[in-house]
């Protein structure tokens, strides 16, 4: 029944919105929610589904961080609108080095690493990073305090660490914030330059799913459009949530939890896929 194709729709909308801000892989989690709940449509509409309801948390902080990103408000004067173009430019300068990998190897990652081992080892690798770097900068005072102070060097370097990301399992929140940290951005300012370089990336691999799904003579009917509709609507309803509930909780603690998860998950997944190997 159909019915049953909508709430599969809204539960991948909400991993997606939950799993794509915190550092712990949406699309890892999307590799293993299919494993076990697949949507009754072709795999060319799957694949651009999944990807394509990321426009829905990207909206999210769209909405959230508005005052910020917006350099046209009135209510900012000449220096602020100045340093709100500047951020501007150096978020779409740090989505370079993943934005021109992205579009030479993406198919050839798909292709080999989007599956579950990988997607296992690299939720463990990350995980124990997290905790390393956590216990490494322990007490010491980060460099750079506010998204407005990250220089250029900086922003670039954090869109070097987002090359990490597209390995399926590492995340991308989570490698751009792991790698703000090791730079000496305190961990409130690299979430917010984090979800900032999440909006051109996520907007430029949409279009380019969408626009392969589409030139390659796949299409879909109304039935389809509805689930990536409510899909993508659920995932802006739940990142509205899961931003504001991560801004929170790193003003606070560290991101060791997530690191603990993600080691857990990931032995889990490991062992899932070994068995399933061994009885196949």
């Amino acid at each position: 029944m159909f019915i049953f194709e909508i709430l599969k729709a809204v539960l991948f909308g909400i991993v997606e919105g939950i799993t794509e801000w915190l550092p712990v892989s949406s699309t890892g989690h999307i590799i293993l929610l299919d494993e076990f709940i697949k949507l009754q449509a072709s795999e060319e509409f799957k694949s651009m589904f999944n990807v394509v309801i990321q426009l829905g948390a990207i909206l999210a902080v769209i909405v959230i961080f508005w005052g910020k990103l917006n350099p046209f408000d009135p209510k900012k004067s000449p220096a602020k609108k100045k340093a709100t173009w500047e951020l501007w430019f150096k978020v779409c300068a740090a989505i370079v080095p993943s934005g021109v990998l992205g579009v030479l190897f993406d198919d050839w990652m798909e292709l080999h690493l989007h599956k579950g081992i990988p997607v296992a080892i690299a939720l463990i690798a990350y995980g124990v990073a997290f905790i390393y770097v956590e216990r490494r900068n322990a007490g010491k005072r980060p460099r750079i305090s506010k998204v407005w102070d990250i220089d250029w060097r900086t922003a670039i370097l954090i869109g070097c660490f987002q090359c990490l990301s597209l390995v399926p399992g590492t995340s991308r929140s989570g490698s751009t914030i792991l790698g703000a940290i090791l730079l000496g951005v305190g961990r409130s300012a690299g979430s917010e330059f984090s979800f900032f370089m999440a909006v051109p990336t996520m907007l430029g691999a949409s279009a380019i799913k969408l626009l392969g799904f589409l030139t390659s003579g796949a299409s879909f009917g109304f039935g389809e459009f509805v689930l990536l509709a409510v899909g993508t609507l659920v995932s802006f309803v739940v990142s509205m949530i899961a931003i504001r509930a991560l801004m929170n909780y790193v003003r606070k603690h560290s991101f060791s939890a997530f690191g603990v998860y993600r080691i857990g998950l990931g032995i889990v997944v490991l062992v899932y896929f070994a068995i399933k190997a061994i009885l196949a």
